[in-house]
């Protein structure tokens, strides 16, 4: 049996970083009681910016050992470097994760799979940071091909340019529903900690992911949050972890009623996305729209030019016709895109730029 299917939901938890002896003994103190079947905490920190905690290194796997005795504890760690898997398992470290920085590398994630082959340790792989479910899937099929027979998935969700529904990793729940579906017997996590970026919404994720019947969750656990050295918004503290698992409702089976919620659930993530994409498009184009009234203005020109209006309706109706769309609608859609863009227009050539954004 896999090491992550024995219970459901698995739940993983512990700090961002492993700042201290003192800080890993206390969380995990805290933690142990609620019945947590893997304690984390991360040894080395790939950080955006340099000059930025990065991790106590090998200092940290000694304090991991103390908690894995202590508190009878499985442990895991995320590795990124040869060097990494070496002491980690010199240290008895139970569990690995590879991040998504280190998953969109093939050539690395290869390197790290051929330093672990034959051991057979536990790996789990959280998705790239893009929305590539093949390269996710690639990266957990290197491990699996070198031997590996207890290889999970983490979905910590996906970085983009929109910030759209207040993520800070948009989850783009097709990506690990279509992983799912192609690999059935994959332990699937959800980290609701990195979706959010925010430690009041982590709840709310986490029932999602198990409402999707999910695996387990990773959550980011610290007994002073705020005082945290990384990711301080989005850990929570004990009692919240607590409050959380308490409250979390739990679906023991498939039901064609629940089949039907992970569809819908599939097809709002998809609209979503492209209401996002489309805020992101009509945003731009109004940029181009201001840039146009400063070279109308320059030029002296007028905002409204009724031949070129002429020239949209006809092009836009074609390409409604195209894909089978009503013209009317269409046409209604870019006469109020058309009516901002003006709006805008009139007001650079007035002068009234300040009133733009109103």
């Amino acid at each position: 049996m896999s090491f992550f299917n024995t219970a459901r939901p698995f739940i993983i938890a512990g700090p961002c970083s492993a700042e201290s002896r003192e800080q890993l003994l206390e969380t995990a103190g805290a933690i142990a009681p609620l019945g947590i079947q893997l304690f984390r905490a991360g040894v080395w920190k790939s950080r955006t910016r340099p000059g930025t905690f990065e991790g106590n290194g090998e200092p940290a796997l000694q304090w991991l050992q103390e908690v894995k005795k202590q508190y009878n504890l499985p442990v895991a760690v995320e590795v990124a470097e040869t060097t990494h898997i070496e002491l980690a398992l010199k240290y008895g470290i139970d569990v690995l994760w590879i991040g998504a920085r280190t998953t969109v590398n093939p050539f690395q994630v290869q390197n790290l799979a051929d330093a672990l082959r034959g051991t057979n340790v536990p790996v789990l792989v959280k998705n790239p940071v893009n929305t590539d479910v093949d390269l996710w899937q690639g990266a957990i099929e290197r491990f699996t091909k070198v031997g590996l027979t207890d290889v999970g998935a983490i979905h910590r969700g996906f970085t983009g340019y929109s910030s759209a529904g207040g993520y800070r990793n948009q989850p783009n729940w097709p990506i690990p529903i279509e992983l799912k579906r192609r690999m059935p017997d994959l332990a699937m996590i959800c980290d609701p900690s990195h979706i959010t970026g925010n430690r009041s919404r982590v709840a709310e994720i986490a029932q999602k992911a198990m409402d999707m019947h999910f695996s387990g969750l990773m959550i980011e656990t610290h007994p002073r949050p705020d005082e945290a050295w990384s990711d301080a918004a989005q850990q929570v503290t004990p009692a919240a972890l607590a409050t959380l698992l308490q409250n979390l409702v739990i679906r023991a089976e498939f039901t064609s009623d629940m089949s039907s919620q992970v569809q819908l659930e599939y097809l709002r993530q998809l609209m979503d996305n492209m209401d996002a994409e489309i805020i992101d498009l009509v945003s731009r184009r109004m940029e181009l729209s201001d840039q146009m009234g400063d070279v109308k203005k320059a030029g002296n020109l007028t905002a409204f030019q009724p031949g070129r209006w002429r020239d949209m309706v006809e092009n836009i109706c074609e390409k409604a016709i195209a894909h089978r769309l009503p013209k009317e609608f269409i046409v209604q859609l870019y006469e109020m895109i058309h009516h901002e863009s003006i709006r805008r227009q009139l007001a650079i050539l007035e002068g009234r730029e300040n009133e733009i954004k109103k």
